[in-house]
């Protein structure tokens, strides 16, 4: 599993970084690895940024494929995780964001509801029952360089929503990203692609 070595409490110019909230792909986006895409983001400062994809699940892995091929007796809540594309850096490598009652020395804290932990332990944890209470598990991360999160921003690629249990922690895959659209009370049909442009 991976380090991170970002810092979550960094402001910019006065500003706070975008980490505890998400990203909402704009109707526009042209990547289609991010099309209609929600990001929770880990963490933002001038180093860069990294966040987990929320709604986009793996459906040629189960967490119970995953814990047979990491040696891992899936116990009774083997099955009860989805597994998810969190983005196109290090998809082989595993991260679990999930609810603070769970947290071991390698666990990064984002914000009061939420922390990050990359280890295997935390996936032997969730199989024996003895995990967080809200859990999401990604193969991969966003990740951006210096600037790059800002500059997407302004080129109207991304809009950014404070998350929620719900948009987060919640079932429904594919209503993530309506539902995150709603929260900030927009219509994507509404939403030009261009900046700067009616």
């Amino acid at each position: 599993m991976v380090e991170l070595s970002y810092t979550t409490k960094s402001t910019k110019n006065g500003e706070a970084y975008l980490c505890g909230q998400l990203l909402i792909a704009m109707p526009g986006m042209t990547d289609p690895r991010f099309e209609k895409s929600i990001i929770y983001i880990c963490a933002h400062n001038e180093e860069g940024a990294m966040g987990l994809v929320l709604n986009r699940p793996i459906v040629s892995m189960s967490f119970a494929e995953m814990l047979k091929q990491l040696g891992i007796d899936a116990g009774d809540s083997g099955g009860a995780i989805r597994v998810l594309f969190g983005g196109p850096i290090e998809e082989s490598r595993g991260f679990v964001l999930h609810s603070p009652d769970y947290l071991q020395d390698a666990s990064m804290i984002v914000d009061d509801n939420v922390a990050l932990t990359a280890t295997v332990d935390i996936l032997r944890a969730i199989a024996d029952g003895t995990g967080p209470r809200k859990r999401v598990l990604a193969l991969g991360y966003a990740g951006w360089g210096p600037g790059q999160l800002d500059s997407e921003i302004l080129h109207n690629g991304w809009l950014s929503v404070g998350a929620d249990d719900d948009l987060v922690f919640g079932g429904d895959l594919n209503a993530k990203w309506g539902r995150a659209m709603a929260k900030i009370g927009i219509d994507p049909l509404m939403l030009s692609d261009d900046a700067g442009h009616a």
